[in-house]
């Protein structure tokens, strides 16, 4: 599964909050908070976005972790 953890520390860290998301357009505050939620992936134009914004490749913005088996 892949995990955003790492871009939300990043959009926290530069003061990104739901109101600067929705100046920006960064990325859609629905998807911002269900990234928070942990029930969204990003697609290939958000992560391009955000690659942009930050000048970082994909692999600073999430990581993929095995499923846990049950």
């Amino acid at each position: 599964m892949l995990k955003y953890d790492k871009v939300l520390k990043l959009l926290e860290d530069a003061g990104y909050n739901t109101y600067k998301m929705k100046k920006t357009k960064l990325l859609s505050q629905s998807t911002y908070q269900k990234l928070k939620d942990g029930t969204t992936n990003l697609d290939g134009k958000s992560i391009d976005r955000l690659c942009k914004e930050f000048n970082c490749q994909p692999g600073d913005l999430m990581e993929w972790v095995p499923d846990k088996k049950e």
